[in-house]
């Protein structure tokens, strides 16, 4: 076993030479010891749970942060050192080293960049993305193509792999690349987009819809190139990118189940359960003032509340936000209400 790169042999007469290789992502054999199964990991739970240490760690979470790698045979396989990390400190958190592989491709992402933006931006919005993965491309780290980039990232685990898509496993690689792209210049538009996050948050909360429309405005002409704009799932991407720093302060959940529908953005406190919840609607060639009533008919603010005998999730003021775009003027409207 030689863990995640092969045994390199220097010339077809080498003495090592007549090895076989197998691999989690094109070998059945031996692809169930590559992480945790799903099995594994609820036998490390249940071990958690008895031992009364700690009570912070839920099953959904380590699921949430630490699942999403595929084996050959379609079995779900978790990152090991990451949830014995979790279960052993009572703490679901970010146990990636950022040295080593990470910083050494990095090193190509930022020399390829033209190739790999776009990608990069779709992947953190949640998107995969179609690519050719080539065994071992990291080997050499002499890394020239967008296939052999993330071909090197899917084997050092910073991307995972299936049917013929890259995409980012989970929550704790996902708080890596959010991290680039709000620090990485050279990322160009994505990275300015990014960056405008931070003001668009601090608008929401003040009710500053003028704001809003504004960087919403900057949005659609900046991102030109990676989308077509003229869908809802289009306004739902930019949406996404546009509230990246949210995510440090909140749970930022698309398509949840609330009420008696599916709002398009829920934003949970994370960790202060005073902030002001977020119930964000989408709405294309329709007014935000349909959207704010769209959430109060399907009554989207009854997920804040939490099921009976539990806590609250949020004691803040629950926020109404309506986005309206119109194909037509290529203009956007937002309104916003308290519930």
């Amino acid at each position: 076993m030689t863990g995640i790169l092969p045994i390199a042999k220097y010339s077809s007469g080498s003495e090592l030479n007549m090895f076989l290789e197998y691999t989690m992502a094109s070998e059945k054999a031996f692809d169930d010891c590559f992480g945790f199964t799903e099995r594994e990991v609820d036998y490390l739970f249940e071990r958690y749970q008895k031992n009364g240490r700690g009570n912070r760690v839920t099953r959904q979470g380590l699921k949430e942060w630490y699942d999403g790698y595929h084996t050959y045979s379609g079995e779900r396989m978790y990152n090991p050192r990451s949830v014995v990390a979790a279960l052993t400190n009572d703490n679901l958190g970010n146990y990636w080293t950022s040295s080593g592989p990470y910083d050494e491709i990095y090193f190509y992402i930022r020399n390829n960049i033209g190739d790999v933006r776009e990608a990069l931006a779709l992947m953190v919005l949640g998107e995969a993305v179609p690519a050719r993965i080539k065994e071992y491309a990291a080997t050499s780290m002499r890394l020239a193509t967008k296939d052999e980039i993330f071909s090197a990232m899917v084997v050092y685990g910073f991307l995972s792999y299936e049917n013929g898509k890259v995409s980012i496993p989970n929550r704790e690689l996902m708080g890596k690349f959010e991290e680039m792209l709000r620090k990485e210049e050279t990322l160009g538009y994505v990275y300015r987009l990014a960056k405008e996050s931070d003001r668009m948050l601090e608008a929401t909360l003040a009710g500053n819809v003028r704001v809003m429309e504004e960087i919403l405005a900057y949005a659609h002409d900046t991102e030109t190139p990676l989308l077509d704009y003229n869908h809802e799932t289009e306004l739902t991407a930019v949406v996404n990118l546009i509230y990246l720093s949210a995510r440090d302060r909140y749970d930022i959940q698309r398509e949840d189940k609330a009420g008696t529908g599916y709002v398009d953005f829920i934003f949970y406190p994370k960790y202060d359960r005073s902030l002001d919840g977020i119930i964000l609607e989408l709405k294309v060639d329709n007014t935000p003032e349909e959207a704010i009533q769209q959430i109060k008919d399907k009554q989207y603010d009854l997920r804040f509340k939490g099921k009976l005998g539990e806590e609250k999730l949020c004691s803040g003021r629950i926020l109404a936000v309506g986005i309206g775009y119109d194909k037509r003027t290529k203009e956007h409207r937002c309104k916003m209400e308290v519930l």
